[in-house]
């Protein structure tokens, strides 16, 4: 191949990817405004379609903003977990340490798949101690997973430290999550998508998790996941919050805003 023609390979296949990365569009859709109203909440929705390269946004201003990932960074913390042997699978049981909580679903001996679905704090507190604060602050910088800090000790940092998240770094974690591209083995991968399953329908599966916490007086609530059809994979970050202390509808509302806007873009039906 010649020099001139070597060239024109390059560019052209510069020209090509520049396109591709470009290619994805945005819509945003104030509409969905309707759905944190009836909650009682504020809070944002982004969603990302991968087969059409389509971001839709409702309120676009909070797509870059950091909030406490609470307990959606059991997903990365699963991952860590096992990563570094210090849970071997997701049968790995811890024993309850006797001290007891207010959710009673907490007050019993977990594994790793029944902690998740159960967001049980206590055994990730103790995982991540077993981790150790190295550890945690490598495997964070090496997954790129937030603004990676770990300050506020290492059994608080992603509660009440300073661990921060962005709805969008949430959804570009999910992908790389689901396209293997994470630095951790295949297995470790496959672990924690089975634990994240929470509806396997016809049709698609869905894999989430759920978070609540405190961030300038604020309720901070979270759900986050994506779903898999049977040709296209669609991801998912709805972030709300709420400064009365007694929105009885605030837990619920997490996951019934994301239910509604997925009915709404007839991606499910139920």
């Amino acid at each position: 191949m010649s020099t001139r023609s070597l060239l024109f390979f390059i560019i052209t296949s510069f020209v090509v990817i520049t396109s591709f990365v470009n290619s994805e569009t945005t819509e945003v859709r104030s509409d969905f405004k309707i759905y944190y109203d009836k909650n009682a909440v504020t809070g944002s929705f982004v969603l990302f379609n991968t087969k059409e390269a389509k971001w839709i946004v409702y309120n676009p201003d909070q797509l870059n903003k950091e909030f406490t990932p609470a307990s959606t960074f059991k997903i990365c913390n699963s991952l860590i977990g096992v990563e570094t042997g210090v849970i071997r699978d997701e049968n790995f049981v811890i024993p309850w340490d006797s001290v007891v909580r207010k959710n009673p679903n907490w007050n019993k001996d977990h594994n790793l798949q029944s902690a998740f679905q159960n967001s049980v704090v206590w055994y990730y507190q103790s995982l991540a101690r077993s981790v150790g604060g190295k550890r945690m602050k490598f495997s964070l910088d090496n997954c790129n997973y937030g603004n990676r800090d770990t300050s506020g000790g290492i059994d608080k940092f992603w509660l009440t430290g300073g661990l921060r998240i962005t709805p969008k770094q949430q959804i570009e974690f999910l992908r790389n999550l689901h396209d293997n591209a994470l630095p951790f083995s295949q297995r470790t991968m496959n672990i924690v998508k089975n634990i994240m399953v929470v509806d396997d329908s016809v049709g698609f599966v869905m894999r989430a998790k759920s978070g609540w916490g405190v961030q300038n007086n604020q309720d901070i609530g979270w759900y986050v996941g994506y779903i898999e059809t049977t040709d296209n994979v669609y991801y998912f970050a709805n972030c709300i919050q709420c400064s009365s202390p007694d929105n009885h509808m605030f837990a619920a509302a997490r996951m019934e805003i994301v239910y509604a806007i997925l009915r709404d873009l007839k991606i499910v039906k139920q």
